[in-house]
């Protein structure tokens, strides 16, 4: 509790196939052939091991989110960690850095952490949705989460986590591919593939919320008793 400035006055508780007519009335059809293109990077990236990954994604120009990066921002942590925790994307501290979570935001992060025993690099990993900076902060939209869609698809494969935790509405909705409110999903046992899920606050929403720190009290003790019931 204290970890998170809190002091005891509540409880804890399209592509496809497209056909144009020409003056001459021949049809011809024209093939999208992104779909295949798509299934063939994904199936490369999913074969790809730590050091591979980590290239791929330096090098990745998938969306134009790469033309304004200073640095991609991979992922941090035990890479055999029992806790994944998933952001939505780097902010211009990170992107300067190249680490996710080292700016406020990330300050509170490690205060969460150390609020249920648990430290940055020990039996916890930090990614988030995208890896490179959303211009000017903003979220990351949908067809941006879906180009680095295989690249956390691949790291929660090589990490084989014991939990999630979603951090933010963005990281939640695009995990568990719905539009609900992180009201909604709140206090609920999910499930990404067959690994547990559990959905908080981003960070830096607590940082302008300060009245919601105490929920997200809630939602770690959540986390860690479902952990402990995983062992």
């Amino acid at each position: 509790m204290h970890e998170l400035g809190l002091t005891p006055i509540w409880r804890k508780k399209q592509s496809g196939v497209s056909t144009s007519v020409n003056t001459n009335l021949h049809s011809t059809i024209a093939i999208d052939d992104s779909d295949d293109h798509r299934f063939d990077r994904d199936k490369h990236i999913l074969n790809l091991n730590w050091q591979q990954l980590k290239a791929e994604v330096e090098n990745c120009h998938a969306c134009p989110l790469s033309q304004a990066r200073l640095h991609t921002v991979f992922g941090v942590g035990d890479e055999q960690a029992d806790w994944l925790f998933i952001g939505e994307g780097p902010g211009a501290r990170e992107d300067e850095i190249g680490e996710p979570f080292v700016g406020q935001a990330g300050k509170l992060l490690d205060s969460m952490l150390a609020a249920i025993q648990l430290k940055r690099g020990s039996n916890v990993y930090i990614t988030n949705i995208v890896k490179c900076r959303p211009p000017n902060n903003r979220n990351p939209e949908f067809n941006e989460a879906e180009q680095c869609s295989p690249y956390l698809k691949r790291q929660i494969a090589l990490i084989k986590p014991k939990l999630i935790i979603a951090l933010g509405k963005v990281a939640a909705q695009n995990l568990l591919t719905t539009n609900d409110s992180i009201s909604n999903l709140r206090g609920r046992l999910h499930y990404y593939s067959d690994i547990p899920l559990i959905v908080t606050y981003h960070p830096a929403y607590l940082l302008r919320s300060l009245m919601d720190k105490s929920k997200a009290w809630e939602d770690l003790c959540f986390a860690k008793a479902t952990m402990e019931s995983l062992k």
